[in-house]
């Protein structure tokens, strides 16, 4: 049996997480908030294609960022680009891709990445999916990547897994006992201390057949959605067929539809300097600092008796800051944020609110 690796990437989600500086129009996998020349998305991109040929990467986003896709991934064949009608999270999404996948190569294992993570050291990555992909191809089972925890962190999910290795060819492939939503710091403190607990990177591989079998098994539903595509994908009806299909299916992720339901499910424990970079917070933590731990971009900004700040401006604002200390400040689109760190989880509340009193102007 002859199999074919893909990546897909997942890039549709709205970031409103990093509000001001993430819109609607432009979220944050566009952009380069690690102030390093490249986007999120352009970071991802080049991560896979140490894995895969361009021909089998392909990019699932949301039908109004197809432009900025093609801008930022010109190398990208066009009909990779794969575009949703709706925001339904990531188990529709991880169903289209391996329905429509099936349609070209049912023997196929896929790769699924979120296209706004941090990965510094990417040869262990390399080496950590290289692996998964050889007992995706070899069993019916489910992957996960799972990254030890260097602290406890109330913002991650968490996978308990059985310590004894399940692979003799990989040491580091445990089956999953149970996945974790996010924490309480007491909990999350706990998980660290007992050394049974990974946290979970919502980086996932499989094989086609496997996936499709557990939407068959755990959730028959969208199972019945995408697998009546069959004949459609990869033809002009197509869109048509998405359009409905993402009409009538729920908003479920892919850990709630499959992964705490199956008993096939499998983590690869890696060393990966990691993160979802999910919150101004945790950027913070990625970001150069000062002698003060400012993190500051902007060419006009001046600092007196103030430290642990974010500042994010353009590069035409003074924006002087004095006796302050753990605040983040944004301005972008016209709009100016100022929110203490430990505040940070209101942002999302707050956009709503902004969209309910001011209209999408401003989102």
């Amino acid at each position: 049996m002859t199999t074919t690796c893909y990546v897909v990437i997942m890039a549709g989600g709205a970031g409103t997480r990093f509000w001001p500086l993430s819109t609607s129009k432009k979220p944050k996998q566009f952009l380069d908030i690690l102030n390093k020349g490249t986007t999120l998305l352009q970071d991802t991109y080049n991560r896979a294609l140490k894995l895969c040929s361009k021909e089998n990467i392909i990019v699932i986003t949301n039908k109004d960022y197809e432009e900025l896709v093609k801008n930022q991934l010109p190398d990208l064949p066009t009909e990779n680009i794969w575009l949703e009608p709706y925001r339904k999270n990531t188990a529709p999404c991880v169903a289209y891709a391996a329905y429509k996948l099936r349609e070209k190569n049912p023997n196929a294992v896929m790769l699924v990445l979120s296209s706004d993570h941090l990965i510094k050291n990417e040869d262990e990555f390399v080496t950590a999916v290289r692996s998964c992909f050889n007992k995706a191809n070899e069993e019916n089972c489910l992957i996960t990547i799972g990254i030890k925890p260097k602290r406890p962190n109330t913002g991650y999910g968490y996978i308990q897994f059985i310590q004894d290795a399940v692979d003799s060819k990989d040491k580091h492939i445990f089956k999953v006992k149970t996945f974790i939503e996010k924490p309480n710091l007491e909990m999350a403190k706990y998980f660290v201390k007992s050394g049974e607990f990974l946290w979970n990177t919502g980086i996932f591989i499989w094989s086609i057949r496997s996936i499709i079998d557990a939407f068959e098994n755990f959730d028959k539903e969208l199972a019945q959605i995408f697998s009546a595509g069959k004949g459609i994908y990869y033809t002009e009806k197509e869109k048509l067929f998405i359009e409905h299909a993402y009409s009538i299916c729920k908003n479920i992720s892919i850990d709630y539809a499959i992964l705490e339901k199956a008993n096939n499910v499998y983590v690869r424990a890696t060393a990966l300097a990691w993160s979802d970079v999910g919150t101004w917070k945790s950027l913070y933590e990625h970001l150069q600092k000062d002698e003060h731990k400012n993190a500051i971009h902007g060419k006009n900004v001046m600092v007196y008796d103030s430290t642990k700040c974010l500042v994010n401006v353009p590069n035409n604002k003074l924006v002087v800051l004095v006796g302050l200390k753990d605040l983040i400040i944004v301005e972008s689109n016209n709009t100016l944020l100022i929110c203490h760190k430990d505040n940070e989880q209101e942002i999302r509340n707050v956009v709503n609110e902004i969209r309910v009193q001011k209209g999408d102007e401003f989102v």
